[in-house]
């Protein structure tokens, strides 16, 4: 990576969002760059999770408290929970940041944690306003904004010609998670 980071944003319906993401990561992290990822509104154990842990400099942050499902099936409790882990999960990213201990951010599903309410919005525009010249920053999700994407040096739509989901068929492990 050179001196000057830029931001990248992948988004839409398709899939590979997070996969682009983490390919990114692992060739980062293969040239010697620390990478972090925060990972918003999965409450699960991905296998990329597994993957990444046993790659150097890699560190990321899930979610602990959101008590599964969709956000607009969840009480008010578990939305504050969501609300306070993601939260606490970007200042400590944003904290690495200001250390030095991260060369590439990746917020994987914060463009639909920020529009669903369920990050601190003022924290999220404040990354991505005054991100560090030299950071390196990967932003993805269903639909940005114009603010977001006025943001990007990249942006790559994931475009859905079709799916297995909307044939009833769920996600599988290793595949789709």
């Amino acid at each position: 990576m050179s001196a000057r980071g830029l931001t990248h944003i992948y988004y839409g319906n398709g899939k590979g969002k997070t996969t682009a993401a983490l390919g990114l990561a692992m060739r980062a992290s293969g040239c010697g760059k620390k990478v972090v990822i925060v990972q918003f509104l999965k409450d699960w154990k991905c296998g990329e999770q597994e993957s990444l842990a046993l790659l150097q400099n890699i560190t990321v942050f899930g979610n602990k408290a959101s008590g599964g499902g969709f956000v607009k099936d969840m009480t008010a409790e578990g939305k504050l929970a969501l609300t306070a882990n993601h939260n606490d999960n970007l200042k400590a990213a944003r904290n690495l940041v200001e250390q030095g201990g991260c060369d590439l951010l990746i917020l994987d599903e914060a463009i639909d944690a920020y529009q669903l309410g369920v990050l601190d919005a003022a924290l999220f525009e404040d990354i991505l306003e005054n991100k560090p010249e030299q950071l390196e920053l990967i932003i993805t999700g269903h639909m940005p904004d114009e603010k977001l994407l006025e943001h990007a040096d990249y942006v790559t739509q994931m475009l859905k010609h079709k799916h297995p989901y909307d044939k009833g068929i769920m996600a599988r492990r290793g595949i789709e998670f």
